[in-house]
């Protein structure tokens, strides 16, 4: 496959135009979501193309109330086909008994990172076996997305898509408003601290 080739073909095209050509070059495309702010326009989008696509969430365990309330609202109204991973050390037992989250310019904050986001995610990835898998990325998000690319390749030799990277928060919104879709602003990822920072799962995988 010519990354470059295709880069150059996609990477200005409708994000529906791009979802199209990831379902019709892989016989088993997935798609990843964290229910987090906007996170319906990705959801809503490969669900058009292909309705039954298996969608992947790990779940930390940390979210807010607001955004399992976001989830279960798209899983009824997409008809979502919901994979849920989760962590091998529950919520209660890193409370407990190994410190709660580490800051995160702290050594521990990559093995936290490692338990709460990474094996789950690589454990959906071997299970699942997809061959595309779709991701919601946007460059205006953080400095390093600014320079991936809308198709590349992933880990496990996956095609990884990204059909919303050019797309800015405005056009995000506009979506949502044509489509009469939700939104959740109450958002948290413990392995990210912020907005802008990586959690390592598009700079470590």
């Amino acid at each position: 496959m010519d990354f470059a080739e295709i880069e150059a073909e996609l990477r200005d095209a409708d994000p529906m135009k791009i979802v199209e050509w990831g379902v019709s070059h892989g016989s088993k495309p997935i798609a990843t979501s964290n229910f987090g702010p906007y996170a319906a326009v990705m959801l809503h989008l490969v669900t058009q193309v292909k309705p039954n696509i298996p969608i992947i969430w790990v779940d930390s365990g940390y979210n807010t109330p607001a955004t399992y309330l976001f989830a279960e609202q798209l899983i009824e109204r997409l008809s979502l086909n919901l994979h849920v991973y989760t962590p091998t050390v529950t919520v209660a037992r890193r409370e407990a008994a190994m410190g709660g989250i580490p800051e995160v310019d702290s050594d521990e904050h990559m093995e936290f990172t490692d338990q709460f986001k990474l094996e789950p995610f690589e454990r959906a990835m071997s299970e699942q076996k997809p061959d595309v898998w779709f991701t919601g990325v946007r460059s205006e998000q953080t400095e390093f997305r600014q320079s991936m690319k809308v198709v590349a390749p992933g880990p496990n030799r996956v095609t990884k898509i990204a059909p919303l990277l050019p797309w800015k928060t405005q056009d995000m919104q506009d979506y949502l408003d044509r489509h009469d879709l939700p939104n959740v602003e109450d958002y948290f990822d413990p392995t990210k601290a912020s907005a802008d920072r990586e959690c390592g799962l598009h700079t470590r995988l």
